[in-house]
């Protein structure tokens, strides 16, 4: 009896130390961005201007790391899984997705959920192809920079991803913008650490800036920190407007838009978005978005094409500056083919100081 306690004191005492050792590995080696810090740039195929009056089409896309496809559950949010089966599912993925951005002739790709060396995603970087398959000036935000994440079983294990703007300008400026984390230690260390990634362009003949801001916005918090990420983007738009620059942010807000209208909410309590008031908008400022066709599923389970026994969201959307006019805002329904988003398309023009 007395060996039988001694071993189990080894094995609790061993586990114990173990699992201090590792948490204080995550701790030291835990991802700090600055508040803010350069993206670096790299360089497209060819470079293009832009002028006030000029029309633009933009294409946002959270592109679930080509690993959230039609056959995927997820494990936050009711599922079990957290990475697919195999190398060549993320493969199909990225090129299906690459393929669609392509046809969409795009001047300027917000993409969000974009890995770059991540064990879920069998370490297919596709930040490069998608730059490189699009020659577009490219630049990344780091969200998700982790050596191990242990959760779920199996674990996650190793993260580098992160948000990617896609344009044919080459800006003056490409900054990320540490976002406030709603999340305490130890919980911290292993978790996203959201941000912004901000490029400003030259407009052709003006001294004015267009700011154009992607965003990937809290999600499994309580919802406090979605709306402190909120209103920390609110201001830094406010302050870009003041100065006379035309101002667009896009991406997946995680909540949904006041008069989006409400799609099945079969299995509530695993994510409900909350809701972006008009109210809460600074003067000059109105959400584009389509309300007809979700731009998210739930993760709960695969998706069949059932429509009527999954949860359906409106959380992917543009904010505009009122010197912008808003031509066209269309979510293109891919049946979430290859992510558990469907891409949001806007097309707007840049108005003259005579229309503003």
């Amino acid at each position: 009896m007395k060996n039988f306690l001694k071993i189990l004191l080894i094995l609790v005492c061993s586990i114990v130390i173990l699992a201090v050792l590792f948490i204080g590995y995550l701790t030291l080696t835990e991802y700090r961005p600055a508040a803010i810090s350069v993206a670096s740039v790299t360089d497209g195929a060819e470079k293009k201007s832009i002028a006030i009056g000029d029309a633009l089409r933009l294409v946002s896309f959270n592109t679930g790391y080509s690993g959230l496809d039609k056959t995927q559950d997820f494990f936050m949010d009711g599922g079990k899984r957290s990475k697919p089966e195999s190398r060549q599912e993320v493969e199909d993925n990225t090129e299906a997705i690459c393929s669609f951005l392509k046809e969409q002739n795009a001047d300027i790709y917000l993409l969000q959920e974009v890995d770059v060396d991540s064990d879920r995603s069998f370490n297919v970087n596709q930040y490069q192809r998608y730059q490189s398959g699009l020659g577009l000036y490219g630049a990344i935000g780091y969200n998700y920079y982790c050596d191990f994440v242990p959760i779920p079983l199996p674990p996650m294990g190793k993260v580098r991803s992160g948000i990617v703007t896609l344009s044919g300008f080459d800006p003056y400026s490409s900054e990320r913008i540490t976002l406030p984390n709603p999340f305490s230690w130890p919980v911290r260390i292993a978790n996203l650490k959201r941000c912004l990634l901000i490029q400003r362009i030259p407009l052709e003949g003006s001294e004015k800036m267009l700011v154009i801001i992607n965003l990937h916005l809290e999600a499994y918090d309580d919802g406090d920190g979605r709306a402190r990420q909120t209103a920390m983007l609110l201001a830094l738009m406010e302050a870009e407007r003041e100065q006379g620059n035309y101002v667009i942010a896009g991406g997946d807000f995680n909540q949904t838009f006041e008069g989006a209208g409400t799609f099945s909410m079969a299995k509530t309590g695993f994510f409900v978005p909350s809701i972006l008031k008009n109210s809460e908008l600074p003067e000059g400022f109105s959400y584009a978005f389509d309300a007809q066709v979700p731009s998210c599923r739930s993760l709960a389970t695969a998706y069949t094409g059932d429509k009527t026994n999954m949860d359906f969201y409106i959380i992917d959307g543009f904010i505009v500056s009122d010197n912008i006019s808003v031509d066209s805002v269309k979510t293109i329904d891919l049946d979430f083919a290859n992510s558990d988003h469907n891409p949001v398309a806007m097309s707007v023009t840049l108005k003259t100081q005579e229309e503003n």
